[in-house]
This record gives C-alpha cells, structure tokens and sequence, in this order.
C-alpha cells in the first residue's frame, strides 16, 4: 500500500528514496525534510562526519507547487563529501570501470559488520563494496521517506516521538511516555534523553568510551500517539501491526532487539500482572486501557492507546582505536580490522530513524484501513470509521 526503495552508497554522489502510495494533497516541503535530516545528526557521541554534514535536499519528482500528486514522490540527499573531495570519493566511488581501482582494497573484514558475509554471498574481495551500501548513512533516505509518512499522519492525528533511556550501562529511571509537546526538550539534549541526571551520566560514559577507542549502544523508546484502534490484523500473520513494527526496527543498522510494550519484562510476570485492563470512557465512548504493558498492541492490532517500542542498539562495530581480530581474507593471516571514520554512539540519531520506521508502518496500515486517493478522502474515512465505531453496539 505505501512502499519505499532506496538507493545509494555512503560517499557516494547522492542517495535517493522513491516513496510510492501517498495520496494526493499533502503539502510537502523541504524545510520539512531538512529539519527531520537534521534531527538525525543530532547526539553527543557523533563523529567529524556530523559537523561538516549537510544534507542537500532535492524533490525530484511526485510533488507540485507544495502538494503531492498522488504519484511516486523521488527525493534525492546529495552527498557534499562528494563534490569536497574529488580526488579521493569520486574516483574511489565512480560507477566507470576505467576509473578503478584507486586504491588498495579492504581485505580485512570488521567483525559485527555486513562486510565478511556480504564478501562470501557476491564474491566480492574488496570489502568496500559492501560496507558502502551496508552503512548507516542509508538511514537519510529512510528519514526522508519518513517525514513524508509523518506529515500525513499528522494530518490524521496521529504524532511520533522518540527518547533514549539507555546508553550503556546509564539507563533512565522510568517515566510516562512523551508526547509530542516534550520534543524540544528531547531535542536539546545533548543525549535526547529526558532525565537529566541520566543524561548527565550518559555523557560521561561516552567521554570514557571515547578516551578508550571504543563504542557504546543503548536502547530507544518510540511513541506514537493519536493511532485508532483496528489498525493490523489478528488474521494473517504477515499483517500483524507488532510483527510489521518489529521487522521494521530491526532493519535499522546495529539493531539487535526490539520489544513493544513491557516485552521481556512481561515474560518474568504472572498474568495477573501482565495486561491492560480494560475501562470505558461514556463521554469519549472508548475503552481506555489502565496500564500499558502491551505496547498499544493487541492481537496484532493496534488497541486506541499509544504505540510504544523500545529499540535496542549494540555498540558500533567500527572502533576508534581498532583492537578487534580479524582474518585477512586474501593472504588468511590474523589482524585487526582497519578503521573506517565512525561515532562513539549513534543511539541518539537511531531513534530518530526509528520513528522514521513506525512512521512508515503505520502510515502503510493507515493506507490499507482507510484508503482514499487524497489526503481529505483518507481523513473522511478514517471519520466514518470512528463515528461507526462509537455508533456500534460496543460504543
């Protein structure tokens, strides 16, 4: 219903997102997407690339005068490395055959990365021809697909917000889920997390690993609010809205766990103390929820309450001061991986791109549930559904 391809390597000339099944009439702009991009670079713990980074936005096709037209919207993400260093990444990266290769290739794979498999499943010797397209820096085009998600669902009512409650060993004390309004604190943060003694401690735990060349992950909770009750399925098990939501998140590079709700903590419990009970509301005629164990989903449907995920990040691979073995795979004498330019952290940018996942799933359910071929169709729609909703035997 709503799909998205991307394309690109990470010092390559451009990446591009092509992002099909938005209705027509959604204004979009790209201040809108520069600003999402820029969250994503956001975080204490980023590399040198983050400082000079910027993402130069281009809608090439699919919207008009501010408004989508109904058709695949094309974006295209320059890559300024590109045009800055032209001796090294536009000969190191050119698509010519004559141009390559420029220089010695990476034989020594990096244990926890996509290069040693990516090498033995293309036959590949040069481990750059994998960990150009393996990189993180993919996860631009996702923010800009998501952003487009976003801002429909926003016209929808529904909005989605992000927080880092562990990185390490530091984890925030639990609270109750952000909404919307708390997202300029989240932002300023140095960390985007909301306790700022957590915060602090955070901080001084990436300043520790940084001294030392090494890497730290952590974990994310996503929020998304305003989601009716009925998006997903309880029917067919490829359309379960917390299988989709899962799959999602794990896509997202480095992540290793994804829970929603309480997820392993609710396994120690009894059941007794393992639901949501359920209230009703006469004046909204809804069916409240008085905990939120399951994570707003039931049965593999959204329930009415809000969405919450907590996305689990392990420690970039890639290290400062590298120290992890590997084998070199043309002379199979043991070394220690090389080192390509990395972060201490990138947990507080995954969640940004973690949105950017939950976004686009349930803007896809939005599409299957509702429909509707412009942006005021699906908003009728969706209406219709909850007024037969409260105008039911259940409401």
């Amino acid at each position: 219903m709503l799909r998205f391809l991307t394309a690109g390597e990470s010092h390559g000339p451009a990446l591009v997102v092509i992002v099909e099944g938005l209705p027509a009439g959604l204004e979009v702009t790209v201040e809108a997407i520069q600003e999402e991009l820029r969250r994503r670079r956001l975080g204490y713990g980023r590399g040198p690339r983050m400082r000079f980074e910027v993402d130069d936005v281009r809608i090439l096709g699919g919207v008009r005068h501010g408004r989508t037209l109904g058709s695949p919207v094309a974006v295209e993400i320059a890559n300024t490395e590109w045009e800055r260093n032209p001796d090294k990444w536009q000969r190191e990266m050119s698509v010519r055959a004559e141009d390559g290769p420029t220089q010695q290739p990476l034989t020594q794979p990096r244990p926890g990365h996509a290069d040693l498999a990516g090498m033995q499943k293309y036959g590949f010797v040069d481990s750059r021809d994998v960990l150009e397209r393996a990189s993180a820096r993919e996860t631009a085009a996702r923010v800009v697909a998501g952003t487009l998600a976003k801002l429909w669902l926003a016209t929808l009512g529904v909005d989605i917000v992000s927080h880092v409650v562990r990185i390490g060993a530091v984890a925030a004390p639990p609270r109750p889920a952000p909404t919307l309004a708390d997202l300029e604190q989240i932002d300023a943060d140095e960390v985007r997390c909301l306790d700022p003694d957590a915060s602090a401690a955070m901080v001084v735990g990436i300043k520790e690993a940084a001294k030392d060349g090494d890497s730290l992950g952590g974990v994310v909770e996503v929020v998304a609010h305003g989601v009716p009750a009925g998006l997903g399925s309880h029917v067919h098990w490829d359309r379960k809205l917390d299988a989709k939501l899962a799959a999602a998140l794990m896509s997202i590079q480095a992540v290793k766990g994804v829970e929603i709700g309480d997820g392993w903590d609710v396994a120690a419990r009894r059941g007794s103390e393992a639901h949501d009970p359920i209230t009703w509301d006469p004046d909204a005629r809804t069916y409240p929820r008085t905990s939120a164990r399951a994570g707003g989903v039931e049965g593999g449907m959204s329930s009415g309450e809000p969405v919450i995920a907590r996305v689990a990040m392990k420690p970039l691979a890639s290290l400062n001061r590298p120290t992890l073995g590997t084998v070199d795979v043309l002379t199979k004498e043991e070394t220690v991986s090389f080192k390509e330019r990395t972060d201490v952290t990138a947990v507080p940018a995954m969640g940004v791109v973690a949105e950017t996942m939950v976004a686009l799933v349930l803007a896809d359910e939005v599409a299957r549930k509702f429909g509707g071929d412009t942006v005021e169709e699906t908003r009728r729609n969706r209406a219709a559904y909850l007024a037969a909703l409260r105008d039911s035997p259940l409401g």
